[in-house]
């Protein structure tokens, strides 16, 4: 499943780790700084986004970088470097805005909601892709972001989460879902847009006004046809009168186009 290392989760992973190492050892003023305290939102956007480059301790680093490490990679690869910097700060941003509506005066750091998001993603494209846990137990992707939606969904509401932020958790499942559904139907509308384009090219009367298009197929000389395509463009001539040029196929309309031939007739 591991993947080699991507631009933007080598990039990450190094901001991540040297951000800690700064604030912990070096500059502990970075904390007090760019700590999210969602209650304070408004008062220090730029929290929104620092808060992620922010960690509790070691081990907290450890857990979100080895899940950008295993599933971000592969992640980066299918969607591109642009989608999934997208969707790893939008899914981070999603983080705080949960945390402002949940648990506005609890202060948050580090990029577990981004984490969450990446995972999300990785679970919606890879369904079925086993992950092994403790690298012996075997849970398909899908089984696995369930699991830790109950489990935050429970401990945040449950008010036994601990000082663990639940909500930052789930804020970055949820913006991160609707980036990819977003992004799935983004993509689907410009292929859309694409095919009827294409379709529009080969329809030489596309553009014209339903009565204007059945004009020139009125055009079309029968008696120049042969004997099949006079019977088939009899019927289309009909059903287009009776239901409008809408109602045929683009095939159909096409057909009808090229007996209408480009001087509008045949």
């Amino acid at each position: 499943m591991m993947s080699m290392l991507t631009p933007w989760v080598r990039r990450l992973l190094i901001a991540n780790v040297a951000i800690f190492v700064l604030s912990a050892y070096f500059l502990p003023y970075l904390y007090r700084d760019f700590v999210l305290i969602p209650e304070l939102l408004w008062q220090r956007p730029w929290t929104g986004i620092s808060y992620m480059f922010l960690h509790g301790g070691w081990s907290h680093l450890l857990f979100n970088m080895i899940g950008l490490f295993f599933f971000g990679p592969r992640l980066e690869q299918r969607l591109g470097g642009p989608d999934f910097l997208k969707l790893y700060f939008l899914a981070g941003f999603g983080g705080a805005a949960f945390s402002f509506l949940f648990e506005p005066g609890a202060a948050v750091v580090g990029a577990s909601g981004a984490i969450y998001g990446i995972l999300l993603g990785f679970a919606m494209i890879w369904p079925r892709e086993r992950i092994y846990i403790w690298g012996v137990l075997p849970v398909e992707a899908w089984i696995l972001v369930s699991i830790m939606v109950g489990a935050s969904v429970y401990m945040g509401f449950g008010g036994s989460g601990g000082n663990t932020a639940h909500f930052a958790h789930l804020g970055g499942l949820a913006f991160a879902f609707a980036y990819l559904k977003w992004r799935d139907f983004r993509r689907g509308s410009a292929q859309r847009d694409f095919k009827r384009r294409m379709e529009q090219a080969a329809e030489p009367s596309a553009g014209l006004s339903d009565r204007a298009q059945l004009a020139r197929w009125g055009t079309i000389r029968l008696d120049g046809l042969h004997e099949l395509n006079r019977e088939e463009v009899s019927h289309l001539l009909e059903k287009a009168k009776l239901l409008g040029p809408r109602g045929l196929t683009p095939t159909e309309r096409q057909f009808l186009d090229r007996m209408a031939g480009p001087s509008g007739g045949r």
